[in-house]
C-alpha cells in the first residue's frame, strides 16, 4: 500500500512539473493557462498524497525531460496526449486505492477532467496544417516507392536509380507544393496557402531524400531497393504512430491502410518494370 502511494505521489509531482514547463514554453495565452491551472491540480493531488505518506518526493527527472524533449520535437499537442496515455497505469493504481482510500477515488476523477480539459485547449500550428504533411508524405511514399522499384529493375544501377528518383522526386514535391498552395487558397480559406504548400512541399522532399539515400550508399540496386522499403516501412511506423496519438485515430487501421497501398503500388512498378526491361530488351 505504501509502495502504491509513494509512486502515485512522484507521479503528481514530475506531471506538476511537466506542466508547468510546458505553461512557460508556450506562446497561446488559453494553453498557457489550462497548463498552469492542471499544473496547479497536479501540486493539490502531490500535496493530499504527501498528507498520507508523511514524506517528500522529487520528480522523476528522466521522465521530466522525456516529455519536454518529446514536446519540443514533435509539438505540444503530441507531448501531452502520449503523457494521457501514460497516465492509464496511474488511474488503475489510484482506483485499486480507492476501495481503501476515498482520496484516491477523488484524484482518479479529476485526473480525467483534466483529460477532458487537455483535448478541449489544444490549438497548435502544426496539428493545424497535419493535413497539408500528410498529403506530402503519402503520396512521396506511394509515388517514389513505387518508381524506384521500377527503376530499380529496369536500370539495373544503383546511383543512376536514385539521380533518376532524386530529380524525380524534387521535381514532385515543387509540383504538390504547388497544387496544395492553389487547393488551400480556393478550398480553405481558414489556412495560410503559402504555409500549406511549405509544409506539403518539405514533408514530401524529406521523405524522398530519406527514400533515395540508400541508392548513394554503393550498395548493390536490389539492397539499396531493400534499404529504401525499410526506410519506407520505417517512415509509415513512425508517422502512423504520431498521427494516432495527436489525432485520437487508431494506430492500426492507418498502418494497416499506409502499408498495403504503399507496397501494393512498389509490388506493382516493380512486375512493370520488369516487362519493360523484358520486352523492350533494355540492358544498362
Amino acid at each position: 500500500m505504501m509502495q502504491e502511494m509513494l509512486r502515485a505521489q512522484r507521479n503528481e509531482i514530475t506531471e506538476h512539473s511537466i506542466y508547468t514547463k510546458l505553461a512557460q514554453l508556450t506562446r497561446t495565452p488559453h494553453n498557457r493557462d489550462v497548463l498552469e491551472r492542471i499544473a496547479a491540480d497536479e501540486m493539490k493531488h502531490y500535496q493530499l498524497w504527501r498528507t498520507l505518506t508523511h514524506q517528500e518526493m522529487k520528480p522523476d527527472r528522466l521522465l521530466y525531460w522525456s516529455y519536454l524533449i518529446t514536446a519540443w520535437i514533435f509539438g505540444l499537442t503530441f507531448s501531452i496526449k502520449y503523457m494521457e496515455r501514460g497516465e492509464a497505469s496511474a488511474k488503475h493504481s489510484y482506483a485499486t486505492l480507492g476501495a481503501s482510500l476515498p482520496t484516491a477515488s477523488e484524484i482518479a476523477r479529476e485526473e480525467e477532467e483534466h483529460e477532458l480539459a487537455l483535448i478541449a485547449m489544444i490549438d497548435e500550428e502544426r496539428l493545424r496544417y497535419l493535413g497539408s504533411v500528410v498529403l506530402g508524405l503519402n503520396d512521396a511514399l506511394i509515388e517514389l516507392t513505387g518508381s524506384l522499384a521500377g527503376f530499380s529493375l529496369a536500370l539495373q544501377k544503383a546511383d543512376l536509380v536514385g539521380v533518376v528518383g532524386l530529380i524525380m522526386g524534387v521535381s514532385a514535391s515543387l509540383s504538390m507544393a504547388a497544387s496544395q498552395y492553389v487547393s488551400t487558397q480556393q478550398e480553405d480559406p481558414g489556412k495560410a496557402p503559402a504555409r500549406s504548400a511549405v509544409y506539403t512541399g518539405i514533408a514530401y522532399l524529406i521523405t524522398v531524400i530519406l527514400l533515395v539515400t540508400p541508392y548513394f550508399l554503393q550498395l548493390d540496386v536490389y539492397e539499396a531497393l531493400g534499404m529504401a522499403l525499410a526506410v519506407a516501412l520505417g517512415v509509415i511506423l513512425a508517422f502512423s504512430y504520431y498521427v494516432s496519438v495527436a489525432r485520437d485515430q487508431p494506430f492500426g487501421k492507418r498502418l494497416t491502410e499506409m502499408v498495403v497501398v504503399t507496397f501494393g503500388v512498389a509490388a506493382f512498378s516493380f512486375i512493370i518494370g520488369l516487362l519493360v526491361r523484358t520486352a523492350l530488351h533494355i540492358e544498362i
